[in-house]
C-alpha cells in the first residue's frame, strides 16, 4: 500500500472567503452585544410602538405609525451604521484589535468592506422587524422599493463614515460618550419623532441639513406621500457620504 503524498500550500485564503468570514464574525460579534442590541432593535421598537400608540407628539394628519416608521427606520440605519460602529470599532482600536487585524492576512480595505457588510446584514434584520411590527401597528407603506433601497445604502455610506472617522481619531471613552450624545440629540432634533416643521424655520432649514433629517424626510416623502425619488434629500446624503468616508480614510488612525 502506497504513502499519499501531501504538498503544503501556503498563503493566505482567497481575498472573498476572508472578507465574508470576518463580516460573519463581526455580525456576531454586533449581535451578541447588549449595548449594540439595545441601540439597534429595543430603541427603536418602543419608540415605534409608544409613539403610534400613545399621543405624545402631534404628527399631522393621518395613523401616527405612517409619519413615525419612516422616521425609525432612518434611526436604525443611524444607531447601527454610525453609533454602534463608532463605539465598537473605537474599543477595537483601544485594545489594538485593528492593529492585529492590520497585520494579518486581510488588507485594511478588505477590514473595512467586512465591517460594513455586518451593518448591512444587521440592518436588514432591523427593517425586517420594524417594519412586522409598523405593518401590525397599522402602516400602509406606498412609493418605490428601489428608492427607498437607494436611500438607505446612501444613509448608510453616510453614517458609516461619520462612524469611522469619530472611532479613529477619537479616544475610545470620548467615542462612547460623543456617539451617544449625538444619538440622543439627532433622535429629538432629526425629524424621527418630532416633525421639523415644529421648530422654528431657521433651525428647521439648518436641522433638515443633516444626514438624520434627510434619511427620514426622503422615506416619509415616499413611504408616507408616495413621492418620487427625493433627489434633494439624496444629495444631502451623498455630500456626507463623501465628507465622512473621506476624512475618516484620511485620518483613521489604526493605533
Amino acid at each position: 500500500m502506497s504513502t499519499g503524498t501531501y504538498t503544503p500550500e501556503p498563503g493566505a485564503a482567497p481575498l472573498g472567503r476572508m472578507i465574508a468570514v470576518q463580516a460573519a464574525f463581526e455580525t456576531r460579534m454586533l449581535l451578541r452585544n447588549g449595548e449594540q442590541l439595545l441601540l439597534t432593535v429595543v430603541i427603536p421598537s418602543l419608540l415605534l410602538v409608544l409613539f403610534s400608540t400613545v399621543d405624545i407628539v402631534d404628527t399631522g394628519d393621518g395613523p401616527a405609525v405612517d409619519f413615525l416608521a419612516p422616521g425609525v427606520l432612518a434611526l436604525a440605519v443611524m444607531s447601527t451604521a454610525f453609533t454602534g460602529q463608532a463605539i465598537a470599532t473605537g474599543f477595537e482600536r483601544r485594545y489594538g484589535v485593528l492593529k492585529r487585524l492590520g497585520a494579518s492576512p486581510l488588507p485594511r480595505w478588505a477590514l473595512m468592506c467586512a465591517k460594513t457588510l455586518a451593518v448591512l446584514v444587521t440592518e436588514v434584520l432591523q427593517i425586517a422587524l420594524l417594519t412586522a411590527i409598523a405593518l401590525a401597528l397599522g402602516w400602509s407603506p406606498q412609493g418605490n422599493p428601489l428608492a427607498v433601497l437607494l436611500l438607505l445604502v446612501l444613509g448608510t455610506a453616510a453614517f458609516s463614515g461619520l462612524g469611522l472617522l469619530m472611532a479613529g481619531t477619537l479616544k475610545a471613552e470620548a467615542t462612547l460618550a460623543a456617539a451617544n450624545l449625538v444619538f440622543l440629540l439627532l433622535l429629538v432634533g432629526g425629524g424621527v419623532i418630532v416633525p421639523l416643521d415644529r421648530f422654528p424655520e431657521p433651525a428647521a432649514a439648518a436641522l433638515g441639513l443633516l444626514p438624520i433629517s434627510a434619511l427620514s424626510e426622503g422615506l416619509r416623502d415616499i413611504l408616507q406621500h408616495g413621492s418620487g425619488v427625493p433627489w434633494g434629500d439624496m444629495g444631502i446624503l451623498a455630500v456626507w457620504a463623501v465628507l465622512g468616508l473621506g476624512a475618516a480614510a484620511r485620518l483613521f488612525r489604526w493605533e
